[in-house]
């Protein structure tokens, strides 16, 4: 009897860590995904916007005015409040980081700049780099001069980058995905071999990779839900699309694993999104000189 008791026990035991695995899972990764418009406004002297990063409760939103720069806010309620801090991507007064397509932020992890640059008048043709940067030193001084510590070439992309930080199996990765319409991949690099890189096809600084679908403008990962988000247009630099995507599935099978696809009828340029701390909330950033900020609500 004490036996099958323990044996039932077991099973119990069991039964009962398949169910937690099965809600858990259930939890972290959403059925289904719903994102509104709530507001839009008009944010001036970022040229064209470029996308978004939000960090300890403040907003930095870059674009490429005269310079690639980067201008910090916070948000009250359903409006963005400039502090007055605006950092220029310059160095020794020279433009730099021209076109910034992401800024790849996490507490004690290096801090890396994404810029794709035109290579012809066709826009056929683009170079990307990635740089390592001070971050902390860019806040204090406001421009690239002392804090700019590597430049990397990203050779193993197909067209552009755009880093942001992503976990995997406890382990922070740099992300980062193509613009354009043919072999489309997201890949992460290891930030320790890509800060010292000189190009992200050196052994050691590509862990892995899967192909997705084209047109995509930045990334968004979302911890709390182990997705992440392709920041897209539908067409090329046209129409908003928000793919998100179960990650580890992703990863694991060499392609995206598409959880839901949300295109949005506006017809311009989307070009960066992020999260508040509530994760219902989210700002949309475009290319337009007017009505280039948009608030959202997310139901997961």
């Amino acid at each position: 009897m004490k036996r099958k008791r323990t044996i039932i026990e077991m099973s119990g035991l069991i039964l009962s860590g398949i169910l937690s695995f099965c809600f858990l899972s259930q939890k972290t990764l959403p059925k289904d995904i719903q994102l509104t418009l709530r507001k839009e406004f008009t944010i001036d002297s970022l040229g064209a916007g470029q996308g978004i990063s939000i960090q300890n409760e403040k907003t930095f939103i870059y674009g490429d005015r005269e310079v690639g720069m980067i201008r910090e806010y916070v948000l009250h309620n359903d409006s963005l409040a400039y502090t007055g801090k605006e950092i220029k991507l310059s160095l020794e007064g020279k433009d730099v980081i021209n076109h910034p397509t992401g800024i790849a932020f996490h507490k004690d992890q290096p801090t890396f700049i994404g810029n794709s640059i035109r290579l012809n008048p066709e826009g056929t043709l683009w170079k990307a780099v990635i740089y390592l940067v001070d971050w902390e030193g860019l806040q204090k001084t406001k421009t690239l001069d002392g804090n700019l510590l590597n430049t990397i070439d990203d050779d193993a992309c197909i067209q552009g980058t755009r880093p942001e930080y992503v976990q995997y199996k406890n382990k922070w990765f740099v992300a980062t995905a193509d613009y354009g319409n043919k072999k489309n991949e997201v890949r992460l690099y290891n930030p320790l071999a890509l800060k010292s890189a000189k190009k992200t096809s050196e052994e050691g600084v590509l862990y892995k990779k899967f192909t997705c679908s084209p047109f995509v403008q930045n990334l968004l990962w979302v911890p709390e839900k182990k997705v992440l988000v392709l920041i897209q247009n539908q067409i090329e630099g046209r129409r908003w699309r928000f793919t998100f995507l179960d990650f580890e599935k992703s990863l694991e099978s060499g392609h995206e694993v598409v959880l839901k696809v949300i295109d949005v009828d506006k017809a311009d340029e989307l070009e960066g999104f992020s999260l508040t701390k509530n994760l219902q909330k989210g700002i949309a950033v475009t290319s337009s000189r007017k009505a280039n900020v948009h608030l959202t609500s997310l139901k997961w």
